[in-house]
């Protein structure tokens, strides 16, 4: 059974800004957001320990535990141990994410990726998700964003630990699927590689998306698409870069990529194209997506989410965009013919 089984729909919801990701979100407005994604129909979210130190989970959690349990999918992560312990939220070494959850629960976070840990994790989980079993476990975060000279050897200690406990779990029936969530595409490449142990799909973040697609594309989509495995695509408006935010990729956006943006929303608007809707649609063109989860801290955002999934779009515009060398020529686009 791979991602493209198991997911109810090409939308689902990205919890990662419920655990108060760059501001302080009132719960009643987060509560209202998670209320919102379940009135529109969307029937699958993902969330991970790390998000606002457990926040995230138990904002998801409150919503969703009057909800019938079989009608919708959760997908969480493994990989770092949230505390009953508090600690100073300054000084986390998070590499590259620095501030990212610093309005989050100030418990203490430790990683770990060993067999034992990711046991522990998903018990942990399931207590603040107000569930009794997740779907899909993502191992979080094994890659160079996070961990720099040091993440293959954090992924080797996951090789050993996360890995094989996720198989056993899979195989017994605890869970549905596993695999990586990660921002890099470099772990799912070496995880592909391997003899065993056998993943069924994975999160991947801002690379698969119409500002940063390149090196999925030619590392590891072609592979996955082979596989028949799936792809959910995690930020698919590259941190708020595509849409009009200052970030990309949790930092301030470059002078190239504010100018990428700019190129791209000038055909847009030509067309009367939204940019949601590009780059929801660009992101789902290729065969090896199983689904898309743009996060959402607000309840209107999930109304908008839906209305670019829905948008038409027409096929010239997708066509200007490549004879302007802003894809891949190597890129699906999602148009007939």
């Amino acid at each position: 059974m791979t991602l493209k089984d198991i997911l109810p729909s090409k939308l689902g919801f990205g919890a990662a800004p419920l655990g108060n990701m760059f501001r302080d979100i009132p719960e009643e407005e987060a509560l209202a957001t998670v209320e919102a994604a379940w009135n529109d129909g969307i029937r699958y979210y993902d969330n991970a320990p790390f998000y606002g130190a457990g926040l995230a989970e138990i904002r998801m959690g409150q919503t969703l535990a009057n909800k019938p349990r079989d009608q919708y999918v959760i997908s969480t992560k493994v990989g770092r141990i949230i505390l009953d312990e508090i600690e100073d939220v300054s000084s986390r070494d998070l590499g590259e994410k620095g501030d990212v959850f610093k309005y989050g629960r100030s418990n203490k976070v430790v990683n770990d990726y060993s067999g034992d840990a990711t046991l522990r994790s998903i018990e942990d989980s399931l207590k603040r998700l107000n569930t009794d079993h997740i779907e899909i476990a993502f191992v979080h975060d094994v890659a160079q964003d996070f961990y720099g000279d040091e993440w293959l050897s954090v992924f080797e200690s996951a090789r050993k630990g996360a890995f094989k406990a996720l198989d056993r779990l899979r195989d017994e029936g605890v869970i549905k699927a596993w695999g990586l969530g990660v921002n890099r595409v470099e772990p799912i490449e070496l995880l592909l590689a391997l003899e065993g142990p056998r993943p069924d799909g994975f999160l991947l973040a801002g690379r698969y998306t119409l500002l940063d697609h390149d090196r999925a594309l030619q590392r590891v989509m072609p592979q996955v698409a082979e596989r028949e495995l799936g792809i959910v695509v995690g930020g698919p408006y590259s941190s708020g870069a595509l849409v009009g935010g200052p970030n990309f990729e949790y930092a301030p956006a470059t002078p190239a990529i504010l100018d990428k943006v700019a190129r791209i929303k000038a055909i847009a608007d030509r067309y009367g194209v939204s940019m949601k809707a590009a780059g929801l649609q660009f992101s789902l063109g290729h065969r090896a997506v199983a689904a898309v989860i743009p996060g959402a801290s607000k309840p209107e955002r999930i109304a908008e989410d839906r209305a670019a999934l829905a948008e038409v779009i027409p096929a010239d515009f997708w066509h200007e965009i490549r004879q302007a060398s802003l894809v891949n020529p190597d890129a699906p686009l999602p148009v007939a013919g």
